[in-house]
């Protein structure tokens, strides 16, 4: 949250994805144009289990905020510090035992593992014809024992008991009200969903909504009864991730052109640029190269050459040291090595610093998956701006220093290039 000073550009409300492209190119969009000056919320009813688990599946970006366990748990940045002034809020009444005892008198209500019980989240199975039965008689109980609760019914199986207070829409109401307080209120929010407990999110003013194309059945049933006709809510063509690419375009909020839909980096030319889409690109054409999926001619080659400080050095994970031109030489013989395998490379929280007027400090991880293994180094860049025009005539590699993440370090480092 310290990295953006004043009121963010864009802040998005996303939600699980299971389609890796979409995600990859959703990736590729918010850390070229939007990570420098826009907030990243993930919102999902999974636990920080499950939530953690499913980072190490999926090619996620590391968000900002985090919502987790159906808005009953707030945390900040890669470290994940918790919003104590939620866990207060959520507090108010609200008996973790008094819930415990009540469902327990329901033979319909099955317990869900223990990682999904939560402090301020009671959860369960429930077949779907018992679901509003069940749900009726269960709320005026707690309510006769002094409890003031909320039942959330989603995927046709999902039964969730949390606070009133608690929900993936209060929880971003608090967090808007809490960024309005510091004077830090997002220029644009657009939320995206597709289940039924993400209703609430489309519920808040002044908040775009998205439903993706493949949302399920109660949230189709929600927006058709409660907001067919708001022209900030839409229903999406396109599935996942793609569907809030849709809705960026859609809305007019910035950009919604991914690096990865763009087929020349060289002939393409950009009003805008900065250093993260310099990044960006560079390892998205580095993939398309180990895939076989760039032309294996001269033009490119000179082309990153160009784009690298004649002197430029790049120092491996391992401390090995080699100029930028070695290691361009180097990928000559790889070309193509890839093609036909799950091969993908994309960076996260990229993060640049001006150090000069026409001089960068750039931070990212760079992702690798090769296979069933996944590779991160932490990496830092130096990058310059090319000639007198600024960052508009492109930029030039200085220097690169990478280190292993823990936990992700390469097995075999004789082909890790970049």
């Amino acid at each position: 949250m310290d990295r953006i000073t004043k009121a963010a550009r864009l802040m998005i409300v996303d939600h699980h994805d299971p389609e890796n492209m979409s995600l990859l190119r959703f990736n590729a969009l918010w850390e070229s144009n939007y990570r420098h000056d826009s907030l990243l919320v993930f919102s999902t009813g999974r636990s920080p289990t499950l939530y953690k688990q499913l980072r190490k599946e999926k090619p996620m970006l590391t968000p900002d905020i985090t919502i987790m366990s159906v808005g009953t748990e707030i945390t900040y940045g890669s470290s994940m510090l918790p919003d104590d002034g939620w866990v207060k809020i959520l507090n108010q009444k609200w008996d973790r035992n008094v819930v415990i005892e009540e469902t327990s008198k329901f033979p319909e209500l099955t317990l869900q593992a223990e990682t999904e019980q939560r402090p301020h989240k009671v959860s369960f199975y429930v077949d779907k014809t018992e679901a509003q039965v069940v749900m009726k008689e269960l709320s005026s109980r707690l309510e006769k024992r002094g409890l003031d609760v909320k039942l959330i019914y989603s995927g046709g199986m999902d039964l969730d008991v949390l606070p009133q207070g608690a929900g993936k829409g209060q929880a971003l109401s608090y967090l808007l009200n809490k960024l309005k307080t510091e004077g830090t209120l997002p220029v644009n929010t657009l939320a995206c969903g597709d289940s039924g407990n993400d209703a609430e999110l489309f519920s808040i003013p002044d908040v775009y909504g998205v439903m993706v194309s493949n949302a399920q059945e109660e949230l189709l049933q929600w927006h058709a009864e409660n907001a067919k006709g708001n022209p900030n809510i839409i229903h999406a063509k396109e599935r996942c991730a793609a569907g809030i690419i849709e809705a960026i375009g859609h809305f007019n909020l910035g950009s919604n052109t991914s690096p990865r839909d763009v087929a020349d980096f060289v002939e393409c030319k950009l009003d805008h640029v900065n250093p993260g889409y310099e990044v960006v690109k560079f390892y998205l054409f580095y993939e398309r190269w180990r895939r076989g999926e760039a032309a294996n001619c001269e033009t490119y080659i000179a082309s990153l050459k160009a784009s690298c400080d004649p002197t430029a050095t790049f120092v491996f994970p391992t401390g090995v040291e080699k100029t930028l031109h070695e290691c361009i030489y180097a990928m000559k013989g790889c070309y193509g090595d890839q093609k036909g395998k799950q091969f993908r490379v994309w960076v996260d929280r990229v993060l640049s610093t001006p150090t000069g007027s026409n001089t960068w400090l750039v931070k990212f991880d760079k992702w690798e998956l090769s296979g069933d293994e996944r590779c991160c180094c932490v990496t830092t860049a130096k990058i310059n701006a090319k000639g007198s025009g600024g960052a508009s005539d492109g930029y030039t590699w200085v220097s690169v220093q990478q280190k292993w993440l823990e936990g992700y370090e390469k097995k075999d480092t004789s082909i890790w290039l970049f």
